[in-house]
């Protein structure tokens, strides 16, 4: 019940009295002296996405330099070899947080070129170890196929820099987009 709710005759005299005596020699707290500790909150760390940059830089770093390559008229994938099946599983999987993506399909062979140049040279220096890049599937390339889809995986396959790449899961663009592993540059 709310003190203001109660009725100031309800208090007996001997209990105000009890209460005077109580708080006589207290002395009220100044703002000044008033101290309020409150704890800051730790600041959130991704462990897992640490943990996956970390294990794929172990693994990448036993590996040799030779290119081990696997497409189908849909599907893509590459990986330099001495990369771990484990690696390219995850991969596949789309189990690496993807840090950055480029968006090309639209562009010409040309712009996309130096888009994607640049986009990986970006990465690599801040050591992002798992982007994806949006190609398109080529619907509207007729019957030349898909031209930015195979200049793409063309360039990548070039770059020391780019460890792997597959297409991409189904909800992040199927095979119209790759999931591209990059060597970290540390």
């Amino acid at each position: 019940m709310n003190t203001k709710d109660k009725d100031s005759s309800s208090i007996s005299s001997e209990d105000r009295e009890l209460f005077r005596n109580a708080v006589k020699n207290s002395i009220p707290i100044k703002k000044s002296n008033l101290r309020v500790n409150f704890k800051s909150k730790p600041k959130a760390r991704a462990n897992q996405t640490r943990k996956d940059e970390e294990e794929v830089l172990i693994e990448t770093l036993q590996g040799g330099i030779e290119n081990q390559e696997k497409s189908t008229s849909q599907f893509l994938e590459f990986h330099r070899s001495g990369l771990s099946k484990k690696v390219i599983r995850k991969l596949q999987k789309g189990s690496y947080s993807i840090q950055a993506e480029i968006d090309l399909h639209g562009m010409t062979v040309n712009n996309a070129n130096e888009e994607l140049k640049s986009f990986v040279n970006s990465c690599v220096l801040h050591n992002y170890t798992c982007v994806r890049v949006i190609h398109g599937k080529g619907l509207g390339s007729g019957d030349r196929g898909p031209v930015l889809k195979y200049e793409v995986t063309r360039l990548l396959k070039k770059w020391k820099q780019v460890l792997a790449f597959v297409s991409a899961r189904q909800a992040d663009g199927g095979t119209g987009a790759l999931y591209v592993l990059l060597r970290n540059s540390k």
